[in-house]
């Protein structure tokens, strides 16, 4: 779970890089069986920081997040979905 340290960030007004849309990030929801360790699920709510504030994203910034998360997570044999306006769950792992 790469940067999910960076909650918050002070990247805002950085010009030059807007097609990262490093103000777009996610709240983790992790269950793991504490017994075997295994991850049972993973849903994530999308964000999007202004002026140091963390908000729900819009819907069209979580679909851009499900987009992206589903083009790397190919490699991995990863997806995810959309489960409602405000939260992603990861469909399937290797």
């Amino acid at each position: 779970m790469y940067e999910c340290g960076n909650f918050l960030n002070d990247y805002e007004g950085i010009g030059g890089h807007v097609i990262f849309q490093g103000d777009l990030g996610l709240m983790y929801f992790v269950q793991i069986d504490p017994l075997t360790g295994r991850l049972l699920s993973l849903k994530m709510a999308p964000t999007h920081v202004r002026y140091f504030r963390v908000n729900y994203a819009s819907s069209g910034e979580a679909a851009w997040l499900t987009e992206v998360l589903n083009r790397e997570g190919k490699r991995f044999g990863t997806s995810i979905e959309i489960i409602d306006e405000s939260r992603l769950r990861l469909l399937s792992m290797k």
